[in-house]
């Protein structure tokens, strides 16, 4: 019985090692081969990978055009000093010590000679003031006179910018007629399209003041105005009517903004001059068309012809004298 349990069990350790021996040394089963229905299916499950491509391209070429401009360099230097300069102040000036005053208005015509650079087309003196009253950076002023402003030079009537811009188109003087009777009933002002090149005079508010701290005695620009002559129609009978000021600018406050343009040199480019330089430096042609008096006149009321410019050097001269007359030797 014993020998019959030993050969059981040994047949039964050999066909556990026999079974063990066939399962190591099973083939690996085969793929199963793509039927259609995979096959078709394949593409449109790489369709959406070839979308996302075509649209990363389309996004890359979209940053390609969006890149900024670098604009080349128009030279071989940048002019930093005046884009960035600065105001040198004046000194402070106080009543007491101010021992003498005239207020002098004067007028500077762009056709002369000197002025020539004011009306440059590279940086023209009406498109800098323009461009700073429509950016809100300068205030421009009513010239109107009126009962509280004889001369409507005190800044007493601020203008918007679309005021302003209103009035330095060219105006036209058109007669007004009675629609019944066809009489003439008076005239009114029309404006028309701006042209810088009609505005070439300008008039300059002045102070000459003697500083008797400072021992010195200079002019103190206070105001400028751009003037424009009013175009006339033919029915007005060619009546000459003289040149009027667009607008007031408080020169104090466009010394910034004046201080960072250039001016045109017909010599050299590289004069490193402003506006500001021009207007405190005095470099510039002028003549005087009014000083303060007690009848308010000007120069044009009471001389006529070449007499108005022997009139103005007449009393240019004579605040030069002020000055000289105060030493004594």
């Amino acid at each position: 019985m014993k020998k019959i349990i030993v050969v059981a069990l040994c047949l039964l350790s050999v066909g556990v090692m026999a079974q063990k021996r066939s399962t190591k040394k099973k083939a690996p089963a085969r793929k199963r081969p793509a039927t259609a229905k995979t096959r078709t299916m394949a593409p449109a499950s790489a369709q959406p990978s070839t979308t996302m491509a075509t649209q990363a391209g389309v996004d890359t070429s979209k940053k390609a055009a969006l890149k900024p401009f670098d604009r080349p360099l128009d030279g071989y230097y940048k002019k930093n000093n005046l884009n960035n300069a600065k105001v040198t102040p004046l000194p402070n000036l106080r009543e007491s010590d101010v021992m003498f005053a005239k207020r002098v208005w004067r007028e500077i015509d762009t056709r002369d000679k000197m002025n020539r650079y004011i009306s440059s087309p590279k940086s023209r003196l009406i498109d800098i003031l323009m461009d700073a009253i429509a950016n809100g950076e300068l205030t421009a002023y009513d010239p109107t006179p009126s009962k509280e402003d004889p001369s409507g030079d005190t800044f007493a009537r601020p203008l918007t910018p679309g005021q302003a811009k209103s009035r330095v188109a060219d105006s036209v003087m058109v007669d007004k007629f009675d629609k019944n009777t066809g009489d003439k009933i008076g005239s009114v002002m029309q404006a028309g399209e701006f042209n810088p090149d009609s505005v070439v005079r300008f008039r300059i508010k002045e102070d000459w003041i003697f500083d008797k701290q400072r021992s010195v005695f200079e002019p103190r620009i206070i105001g400028i105005a751009p003037l424009m002559k009013p175009k006339i129609s033919a029915a007005a009978g060619g009546a000459d009517i003289d040149y009027t000021p667009i607008f007031w600018i408080y020169f104090p406050e466009a010394r910034q903004i004046l201080a960072t343009k250039e001016v045109v040199n017909r010599n050299n480019d590289a004069t490193g001059l402003s506006y500001d330089d021009v207007f405190m430096k005095r470099l510039f042609a002028s003549y005087i068309v009014k000083v303060s008096n007690e009848k308010d006149e000007r120069i044009k009321d009471y001389a006529q012809g070449i007499d108005r410019l022997y009139e103005s050097e007449k009393v240019k001269k004579s605040l030069l004298d002020w000055e000289l007359n105060l030493w004594s030797y």
